[in-house]
């Protein structure tokens, strides 16, 4: 029973690194793409993701915070 339980993690991994690598050689992407040093900034060209395949929301505004002077006085 202790062999299986200190078995038991290895065999885990083992399967979920064999899923990773059948996920990734099943990708269908034959273009992994490159940076490249554009007006000295890194971007990435080409690829398999457009850019409308990720999108950002745009960050909601913080709400309005009152001037510190018009906080009342802790007493």
């Amino acid at each position: 029973m202790t062999r299986l339980r200190a078995m038991a993690p290895l065999l885990v991994a083992a399967v979920l690194t064999a899923i990773a690598v059948g996920t990734v050689q099943n990708a269908g992407c034959d273009d992994p793409g490159r940076y490249e040093l554009v007006a000295g900034d890194y971007q990435l060209v080409g690829g398999c993701i457009a850019p409308g395949d990720i999108v950002v929301p745009e960050p909601t505004p913080a709400p309005a915070r009152p001037a510190d002077d018009a906080a009342p006085a802790k007493g």
